[in-house]
């Protein structure tokens, strides 16, 4: 069961009043909850929000997901509530982060040991080899076509005057 934390509309036309409730993922906008949280009224200008903050640090630590609209309506009524539920996500991001370090570290030591075991004697004639000097570059320039324009007119050649 994905509990969720969100805003539940009643009241009636033109003066609508939400309730914020904890309820099951898969129930409708309109239907039954488990418990309120809270109300908003829109339509007063003071004292128009209420969150009780106990119950909703109650809920969150039981798992409980906020809404987008629900996490911007206890933001503004209760701040330090949505502050702190931000501050354990991003403390379990870094957690989780580090683990997969040093899972990758692990791994990479684990691959350099395995090539140096299969290949030690390799290794040895590597460094026994004398080092040698840094290859110049060179750049090879494409032959120059050659003109058949100014070729000169030569003799016969030997297969015309064999054919004479």
């Amino acid at each position: 069961m994905a509990l969720m934390i969100r805003l539940r509309k009643q009241g009636r036309t033109n003066r609508q009043t939400f309730r914020l409730v904890v309820t099951d993922g898969k129930t409708p906008r309109d239907g039954k909850y488990l418990e309120k949280l809270g109300w908003y009224l829109p339509c007063e200008k003071t004292n128009n929000i209420h969150v009780d903050e106990e119950r909703v640090n109650f809920w969150l630590s039981k798992g409980a997901c906020f809404t987008e609209k629900a996490e911007k309506f206890v933001g503004k009524a209760a701040p330090g509530v949505v502050k702190e539920l931000h501050a354990k996500q991003l403390a379990k991001r870094i957690k989780e982060c580090a683990k997969r370090r040093a899972l990758r570290k692990k791994k990479g030591k684990a691959i350099v040991v395995s090539s140096a075991i299969k290949a030690p004697a390799a290794k040895a004639t590597e460094k026994k080899a004398a080092p040698k000097a840094p290859a110049k570059k060179t750049v090879k320039k494409a032959p120059a076509k050659a003109k058949t324009a100014e070729k000169p007119a030569e003799t016969p050649s030997a297969e015309t005057q064999a054919e004479t």
